[in-house]
């Protein structure tokens, strides 16, 4: 079986997706700053990574949800690695906007009849888990069941853990910080003070711009 959490991790740093900056650390929507910053949107542009991912994500989908009927795509990144899965699987597909549209029929969820079929969700990446949860509700109040939610990359984010555990919803990434780190380490791309400063925030990521 190929180990996919790390050769997607060797091709989000060979494609430049992932920045550090320790020293002048990256702001977050959420406030948190943080000395890395994530651009999966990257990956749509390169055809053999983005392969690798709908080949990494189909096989832990199989692997964690087999009762998988239909893939969904969380707007708007995860939406284009969704399309490459369901093509990968042969399964009906939808997209959930993050909220209705306020014009034409005002849905929220395009594509396939989700009422009482399984559900998996793809998001481009996870940190506290908001939007994709934000998903998850909304196939829920159209009567689907969401067997789990899937990202390409996960920041392992206490805060992520606990708000996935509160709404009763199982996540799997396919590849994550740790093994980030890991394959950057072993490509030579990180100095002993900038490892020293990436573990340090991953304990602590949202005090440790105030130590």
């Amino acid at each position: 079986m190929i180990d996919y959490a790390q050769r997607v991790a060797n091709d989000l740093l060979t494609i430049g997706a992932v920045k550090f900056s320790p020293q002048e650390p990256f702001t977050w929507a959420s406030g948190i700053k943080s000395p890395i910053y994530t651009d999966n949107r990257m990956t749509i542009g390169f055809p053999e990574v983005r392969r690798n991912i709908a080949q990494g994500l189909a096989q832990l989908i199989r692997e964690l949800y087999p009762d998988v009927e239909i893939i969904g795509g969380v707007a708007t990144a995860g939406i284009p690695h969704a399309a490459w899965v369901a093509e990968v699987m042969q399964l009906p597909m939808i997209y959930v906007r993050s909220k209705p549209k306020d014009h034409g029929a005002g849905r929220q969820i395009e594509g396939a009849n989700v009422n009482n079929r399984h559900v998996v969700l793809i998001d481009d990446l996870i940190s506290t888990g908001g939007s994709v949860l934000g998903a998850v509700k909304a196939v829920q109040d159209a009567g689907g069941i969401v067997s789990g939610v899937t990202s390409i990359f996960s920041y392992e984010l206490p805060a992520g853990e606990k708000n996935f555990a509160a709404a009763e919803t199982q996540y799997a990434s396919l590849t994550n910080y740790t093994q980030l780190m890991e394959s950057a380490i072993a490509r030579g791309e990180l100095d002993k003070n900038q490892i020293a400063t990436l573990q340090d925030w991953k304990r602590d990521p949202e005090t440790w711009d105030k130590k």
